[in-house]
């Protein structure tokens, strides 16, 4: 296994991360290796999914098209 170093960090985030894995009954090194474990996987399509529905959200007033129409539309020009 191998091993990181992480300098710098500010007080308030390395607090914020304590109480983090004080929050889900962890050590602040397992909850450290959660996170990085987490966000080195792959995102499926039930997280692309929800992050497309988190962006839509963010414009409400705009109609959103589904890419593949804009692939077919493009490719019939």
């Amino acid at each position: 296994m191998a091993n990181v170093t992480v300098r710098n960090l500010d007080d308030a985030v390395v607090g914020a991360l304590k109480e983090r894995a004080r929050a889900n009954n962890r050590s602040l090194e397992g909850e450290l290796r959660q996170i990085l474990t987490d966000a080195a996987k792959p995102a499926g399509p039930v997280a692309l999914r929800a992050l497309a529905e988190r962006i839509a959200a963010m414009t409400p007033d705009r109609p959103q098209t589904d890419s593949a129409d804009l692939l077919h539309e493009d490719r019939r020009r």
